[in-house]
């Protein structure tokens, strides 16, 4: 199955060169620049970056309308902030919990003598 591709070029062009406007250069230049999506387009993903720093909020997420995934983000993170407020209480509380012990450990001992 070969097959052959043919391509014919036309020469109907004239014959002199043609200038670009220098506005319609810089409007090239730009539409590169920005993805052809204009100026928004190309700083939106740097704005969404920026609102996505901000913990626990998934503001980029929103930015994007992404706001189911950012709701479902958001709860999933309850869970896991539960777990760590409830490891540092148990952190904190075995500190005490020690102490405590100590504590009763030193009294019977000197109650014992």
């Amino acid at each position: 199955m070969d097959e052959e591709l043919v391509v014919v070029l036309s020469n109907d062009a004239p014959a002199t060169k043609q200038r670009m406007s220098p506005g319609r250069l810089i409007k090239e230049i730009w539409r590169e620049i920005t993805f052809g999506v204009g100026m928004w387009g190309a700083f939106r993903p740097l704005v969404t970056a920026v609102l996505a720093l901000v913990p626990f909020l998934f503001l980029g997420q929103h930015f994007n309308r992404e706001h189911r995934r950012a709701f479902e983000w958001s709860f999933l993170q309850i869970p896991l902030a539960f777990t760590l407020v409830l490891w540092v209480g148990l952190y904190l509380w075995s500190i005490f919990d020690a102490w405590r012990d100590a504590v009763a450990y030193m009294s019977r001992s000197q109650d014992q003598s």
